[in-house]
């Protein structure tokens, strides 16, 4: 006891009481800074070349497949041009949509966790315009960036027999020597890939359009085609990644 009959608590007692309320500060301080991460989107590239915009109206479609996926999200770029405008006008191209960005770098490709690559046929191989932007990956080659990463095709083609297929086909080296992992949509679309009572542009390999000479629009079967590869893209990156 103090001085005073015992006004002042002793030692013991004040050393307690603050103990208690500094540990209740601490807890509560603990639960304040909790914080949730919020789930990110898987991401899907589909990167394109396009001349007459035949390959863009199946990428865009594939971007509203991708999209019915939850968790997993579409984006689209184009890849340069190596045309001159003046070779361009002499053949008549059209305006390209400016809401479409171009990849700013191959290097850009590591953020995705798949891709569809859709550009037209050149005597039944990619054109140029692609066949120059894979040239381009040379660093993510080199490092395997992109190994163990899905990836799938979409083209365009002028008739029925100007490689609908071997366009897709002579693409998967390109894969190949990024250890990418090639994913065909086979016959999972269903009755409409066997119909022959109307003209129809894909294959096992992917969604394709055909072109004609270049006025003719893809049909809505095509674009259904080109709808599903997306969504079904989309199903095989998520289980990739999640399982």
């Amino acid at each position: 006891m103090g001085k005073g009959g015992g006004c002042f608590p002793s030692k013991n007692k004040i050393t307690k009481t603050t103990n208690k309320y500094a540990n209740s500060a601490t807890k509560s301080t603990a639960a304040d800074t909790t914080v949730t991460s919020p789930t990110k989107n898987l991401k899907v590239f589909i990167v394109f070349y396009s001349m007459y915009g035949h390959v863009e109206s199946l990428a865009k479609r594939m971007k509203k497949g991708v999209g019915t996926v939850d968790g997993v999200e579409g984006l689209l770029y184009r890849v340069p041009e190596t045309l001159s405008e003046d070779v361009l006008v002499q053949m008549q191209v059209p305006p390209k949509d400016d809401t479409i960005l171009e990849l700013p770098s191959p290097l850009e490709l590591v953020d995705a966790d798949g891709f569809l690559f859709g550009f037209p046929t050149r005597y039944g191989c990619m054109a140029a315009q692609m066949k120059a932007f894979f040239d381009s990956t040379g660093l993510l080659w080199k490092e395997q960036k992109l190994a163990g990463k899905p990836a799938g095709f979409f083209v365009s083609t002028g008739s029925q027999g100007g490689g609908q297929e071997t366009t897709a086909w002579t693409a998967i080296t390109q894969l190949a020597h990024h250890g990418m992992l090639f994913v065909p949509i086979g016959y999972t679309f269903g009755a409409d890939m066997f119909d022959m009572d109307f003209i129809r542009g894909g294959s096992p390999y992917g969604a394709g359009v055909f072109a004609g000479d270049g006025s003719r629009k893809a049909t809505e079967t095509e674009l259904a085609v080109a709808e599903y590869q997306g969504k079904y893209m989309a199903a095989v990156v998520k289980k990739l990644v999640h399982g």
